[in-house]
């Protein structure tokens, strides 16, 4: 499968080194450019690219980036994903340490992924923002396995639900349906499932005793 990556941070790092040993086609960019990436795509295979090509083709997108520098992404850069193409968004609202006030947020009460929606004109699959970067790479595991760590995916489109779904579970994590994105506050910041280590009942059980309630610490 051809995926793109945007942000080569600690998650779109760890994703580019598990999806290429996977067989994936990787193409990866981040805001510094490609010639920041030699290292990246020599150990990986991986091909960084510009951002502005970032999804060329792709049939999963992933949006990796601090929320604050979402809106600063070239305007049609999902255009030329393939048809159908799926984007996982793992973004974090973190307006006291990162991003500073993001009104869309707080005064309008908006998700963090569907604010990011509205910023890409795209619809997108929220999964990996609650996960710890090293765990893509140390805590995959076989299907079935016990100790197999479960991720809570949420989205509006079912069919591109589906396909990050089985992305994940070919990664070495099971999935746990979390809802449409109006539901996806279930994994923010702050929430029981958020760095959460479980399996699919401890996730899902972490997702029903969510709290909307969004406190302090993370409002501007």
């Amino acid at each position: 499968m051809k995926i793109g990556i945007i942000g080569a941070g600690n998650i779109g790092g760890n994703l580019t080194r598990r999806l290429t040993a996977l067989g994936h086609e990787v193409a990866v960019a981040n805001s510094r450019g490609p010639q920041t990436l030699t290292e990246l795509a020599a150990e990986t295979g991986a091909t960084p690219v510009p951002v502005e090509e970032a999804a060329k083709d792709a049939e999963i997108v992933v949006v990796t980036i601090p929320l604050k520098a979402v809106p600063d992404l070239p305007a049609q850069v999902l255009d030329g994903a393939a048809p159908g193409a799926a984007v996982i968004d793992t973004g974090n609202y973190y307006p006291k340490q990162r991003d500073g006030k993001i009104p869309g947020i707080e005064d309008e009460g908006l998700t963090e992924s569907r604010w990011t929606e509205r910023q890409l004109g795209h619809p997108v699959i929220k999964a990996f923002n609650g996960t710890y970067a090293q765990d893509i790479l140390d805590r995959h595991r076989p299907a079935g396995a016990p100790d197999r760590v479960a991720l809570p995916v949420a989205g509006d489109d079912e069919a591109a639900k589906a396909k990050v779904r089985a992305l994940i579970e070919e990664l070495g994590f099971d999935t746990v349906d979390a809802g449409g994105i109006d539901d996806s506050w279930r994994q923010q910041p702050d929430t029981p499932v958020y760095g959460l280590r479980g399996g699919v009942e401890e996730v899902a059980k972490a997702l029903a005793e969510a709290s909307p309630e969004r406190k302090p610490e993370f409002r501007a």
